[in-house]
């Protein structure tokens, strides 16, 4: 009797010992990290007739109303991809860019994603399943909420020694070298080992361009009026776009300050209503 019963208490301490094992093993792992937290940048285009006098500068009326400082910032700017846009076809654009008050290069790498219907957790989410989530600092998340669209970016800026002065930029394949250089992981990646680095590397300048932003204050937020002279569709000239723009962090007040924005451009017949990415027509156009 007391053999059976020793084996009956070892064969339920393996029993135990079992169950607590299979115990740990079932315990959830951690879960993954949260969505990111978006800031919001509003964007509306502006009918440069109505905004722009003859000189392709903001009316005295429009610097008034919008409470923008007279004296605007050059900035010289050009996007780099193949020339079948490999990098915007995954949703990737390259960005370099110099102020003319700053002694540094702007390199952003930059991923985009449609927010449809206005569902912006489902933008999230996806964004998540490919890596961009509020663990990385790296990016900042942002949501472009424009006429009558919405879309989700996540940008990596790197900043670089200028080696020209004023909103001048280097050659393209200096400014190139940089953009390799500081080429985020994310990117160079992407669908496949190398696959950024091998399209970066095959891409071309689109562009320069050099535009002005006028910076102010409206109604306690920070204000930005920009006037992009890109070549038109025939490519025979020059047109203006303008976008009054400004950034919050504030979800809870973004949709009333974007509301109250876009009555004040109506009201003005200043409004331009439809969606414009100028980054598009640069990748278009040039």
């Amino acid at each position: 009797m007391k053999t059976w019963k020793k084996v009956t208490a070892s064969i339920m301490l393996s029993i135990m010992t079992l169950g607590s094992g299979l115990t740990v093993l079932e315990t959830p792992q951690a879960s993954a990290a949260a969505n990111a937290v978006p800031a919001y940048e509003v964007k509306f285009l502006a009918k440069p007739e109505a905004v722009l006098n003859a000189d392709g500068k903001p009316n005295s009326d429009v610097l008034q109303t919008l409470g923008l400082d007279s004296s605007p910032r050059a900035i010289g700017v050009e996007y780099f991809d193949t020339d079948s846009l490999g990098l915007d076809e995954q949703g990737w654009n390259v960005r370099f860019r110099k102020k003319e008050d700053k002694n540094n290069y702007e390199l952003t790498y930059k991923k985009r994603y449609p927010i449809i219907d206005g569902d912006v957790e489902a933008a999230l989410t996806l964004a998540n399943q490919e890596g961009f989530d509020a663990s990385d600092d790296n990016y900042e998340a942002e949501i472009d909420w424009g006429y009558g669209k919405q879309t989700l970016s996540f940008s990596n800026t790197k900043k670089v020694d200028a080696i020209t002065s004023g909103e001048q930029l280097p050659s393209d394949s200096k400014a190139l070298e940089m953009l390799l250089d500081k080429l985020p992981g994310k990117l160079k990646n992407w669908s496949a080992s190398n696959w950024g680095k091998q399209q970066l590397s095959a891409s071309r300048a689109y562009g320069p361009i050099t535009f002005e932003r006028y910076e102010g204050t409206w109604n306690g937020q920070e204000m930005t009026l920009e006037v992009w002279p890109i070549l038109n569709e025939a490519g025979t000239g020059i047109e203006n776009i303008v976008e009054v723009s400004f950034k919050t962090d504030d979800a809870s007040t973004v949709s009333g300050l974007r509301a109250q924005l876009m009555q004040l451009l109506e009201n003005e017949n200043w409004l331009l209503p439809g969606d414009g990415l100028k980054t598009q027509l640069i990748l278009e156009r040039y």
